[in-house]
């Protein structure tokens, strides 16, 4: 049994419609049952759980023989380092006593011991602590996803404009979920014994300008880049919503990604290009 933490979101959902299609059986759990009906139409067992259960979690982990983690995204409106740190501390004590004969884990580029910078170093956290389960563990350094890109239609459509912190011409690795959960696929299904730290990364590597440029075909109009000054990147987040705590996170986890961008010489490549995922994204939003 495949077990997949984070099936409902982006690369969970498209990993378990990789496995699944393979006829490989699958369990997926979640805290709302009410998101996985596509899923279990296609014959996916649900186990709905709080991830902050832990002995719950622990009941289900024990049942697969191998686990896919993706620590789940806290609200921005929280402290999200402290939220997804508690939730990470919990799934770690959930795996204790189990004997997985493999785990996935989803990380991302950059990953790094830091403290108040995001992601960056609450995964890498992660990459650490899983270290010491004692079952082969294969981690995926996740490029930027293209995903991230889904709530800029709006402005691109209404404004012309897709708002980013980053320089219009600073190239970044990104890749599309389809293809992360495709990659994930690949290694839960491999070997038992194989291991490592794996790099994924769409065909090519995009700037804001290539968005602004896939925007503009895709909708038929003019779409440009606009970069929002790092003096005003906290007060940009608070304005989307995010809390004091997180907005400052995020801010340094843009900071370290744009100074010191991690660029692998020969990653794994996905098939979806930037221009392909944002014309989906477009027709999608149409239909």
């Amino acid at each position: 049994m495949h077990i997949i933490l984070g099936a409902t979101g982006h690369v969970g959902s498209a990993l378990a419609q990789a496995l699944l299609a393979r006829n490989e059986p699958v369990t997926v759990v979640t805290r709302d049952a009410g998101k996985t009906g596509a899923l279990r139409n296609k014959g996916a067992h649900v186990a709905q759980v709080d991830v902050f259960d832990t002995p719950a979690l622990h009941r289900v982990l024990q049942g697969g023989q191998r686990i896919f983690v993706l620590n789940p995204p806290a609200e921005p409106s929280t402290d999200t380092v402290a939220e997804e740190k508690r939730s990470l501390h919990a799934i770690v004590a959930a795996l204790e006593g189990c004997r997985p004969e493999k785990i996935v884990a989803e990380s991302t580029y950059g990953a790094q011991p830091g403290e108040g910078i995001g992601d960056l170093g609450v995964l890498h956290e992660m990459e650490q602590a899983l270290q010491a389960v004692p079952a082969p563990l294969g981690v995926i350094r996740a490029a930027y996803y293209m995903s991230n890109w889904d709530a800029s239609l709006k402005t691109a459509r209404e404004e012309g404009k897709v708002h980013t912190m980053y320089p219009p011409d600073f190239t970044l690795p990104m890749v599309a979920p389809h293809d992360l959960g495709e990659f994930a696929a690949r290694l839960m299904l491999g070997p038992a014994e194989s291991s490592g730290l794996y790099f994924v990364e769409g065909p090519a590597r995009y700037s804001s300008a290539d968005v602004a440029a896939a925007f503009a075909e895709a909708l038929g109009r003019p779409v440009e880049a606009v970069q929002t000054p790092q003096a005003q990147w906290v007060a940009a987040f608070e304005a989307l919503g995010f809390s004091q705590a997180a907005a400052r996170s995020y801010a340094a986890m843009t900071r370290l990604t744009l100074e010191a961008k991690e660029a692998p010489e020969r990653p794994e490549r996905g098939a979806i290009s930037l221009r392909d995922y944002i014309t989906a994204l477009v027709r999608k939003s149409s239909a």
